[in-house]
């Protein structure tokens, strides 16, 4: 794998991990877990995707 596939994959890692984090505080706070987690899922998803958009074009303006 290359270093590009590599680090387009970790900011999705990052942002699906932050968002089962909130995910879980949300849960525990409505006092249903699993209602949580897939809000953090879902959270985590656009965090990730949003991450490794900015990861991409900072890259292609760098000229890597």
């Amino acid at each position: 794998m290359s270093d590009k596939n590599k680090s387009a994959g970790a900011g999705l890692a990052v942002g699906m991990g932050a968002g089962i984090a909130i995910g879980v505080g949300i849960g525990t706070a409505l006092n249903n877990l699993a209602l949580g987690i897939g809000i953090g899922i879902a959270i985590g998803a656009g965090i990730g995707t949003a991450m490794s958009a900015a990861m991409a074009k900072k890259k292609k303006d760098d000229g890597d």
